[in-house]
């Protein structure tokens, strides 16, 4: 028996997310008392057998340049294929976009629970019981799962990363691919930015600050932090800032280390998105914004004031001209 870990990668670079599952499934592992293993679909350039050191033994690993693209129908069968010849009890994934795809679509094939976004390890002194978030994140529900294989996926930058030492070994698994039924013409790719998504720290701005012309006292902040830049809907409604860098409950839903909202009020649907946030910074000059009632730390002020003061206080901290 194993734990089965999905490991996400996208041009031939495993993702972050993809860390935290391993080292989550890798614990799972442990209580269980099999042999925690990955699955790696597609070619990669990173060196896989360093993956060992988040606690995996064996990488099954499916190179085929087909899986490059992700496929969420084609996945759902090569990974079912993969959870028999690892002969997986528990199948792993991250509550990412790839995950939220796949995870319920190889549940279903293999008649399997599914937890999705758990953010805690499954307590097993009584059956198998995972703790997730529900409710746009407001609320916890402890799920039991009683099916043979189990399917969970972890929700992003909820379980701490743990590397030790040693190599995993790889194995080179062979099973049917079949032809993706959509196919790729163009990928277009922003370059240049911090990936949302993968972003420890991430800068946001809303109407506060009032129009585009504006933004670069935001992407100043964002740049000496090494952060992603976002914004609230009613800013990417209004053409201000790129579709992509929207964040909320119908856009990117992130959870960085850190989250420096200015000049955004906190709509609930705002809040849904980035409430996984570890920190939450909120600038606004109304102090009645809903925000603040979210929010770790609070500077009720100007942003046009209050940022460029703050960006000249890190700049001095890290000693950058």
């Amino acid at each position: 028996m194993s734990v089965l870990i999905f490991i996400d990668q996208a041009d031939g670079h495993i993702k972050k997310a993809s860390y935290e599952a391993l080292t989550y499934g890798a614990d799972v592992a442990k209580q269980l008392g099999v042999d925690a293993h990955g699955l790696l679909l597609g070619t990669v350039s990173d060196d896989v057998t360093s993956l060992g050191k988040y606690g995996v033994s064996t990488i099954h690993h499916v190179a085929d340049a087909t899986l490059n693209h992700v496929d969420a129908q084609v996945y759902a069968k090569v990974i079912a294929q993969a959870v028999s010849a690892a002969n997986a009890s528990v199948v792993v994934f991250s509550h990412n976009l790839t995950g939220k795809a796949v995870a319920p679509r190889v549940a279903a094939r293999l008649q399997a629970g599914l937890v999705a976004g758990a953010v805690a390890l499954p307590d097993t002194s009584n059956g198998f019981i995972v703790k997730k978030a529900v409710f746009s994140g407001k609320a916890f529900a402890n799920v039991a799962v009683q099916s043979s294989i189990k399917v969970i996926s972890l929700n992003p930058n909820s379980y701490k990363i743990a590397a030790g030492d040693g190599n995993a070994t790889v194995n080179n698994l062979t099973v049917n691919v079949d032809a993706p039924r959509v196919k790729v013409t163009a990928v277009n790719k922003v370059t240049g930015e911090v990936p949302l998504t993968e972003a420890e720290v991430v800068v946001s701005g809303g109407r506060g600050l009032k129009g585009p012309e504006n933004w670069g006292i935001l992407l100043d902040l964002a740049k000496v932090l090494n952060a992603g830049t976002a914004c609230s809907r009613p800013v990417g409604d209004a053409h201000w800032r790129p579709h992509h860098e929207h964040v909320g409950q119908t856009g990117v839903q992130i959870a960085p280390n850190l989250y420096i909202a200015i000049g955004i009020s906190g709509a609930i649907q705002h809040l849904a998105g980035v409430n996984r946030s570890k920190v939450i910074v909120v600038i606004n000059k109304d102090p009645e914004a809903p925000f603040f009632k979210a929010a770790d730390y609070g500077i009720v002020g100007d942003a046009f004031e209050v940022v460029p003061k703050l960006t000249a206080a890190i700049k001095k901290l890290k000693g950058v001209a």
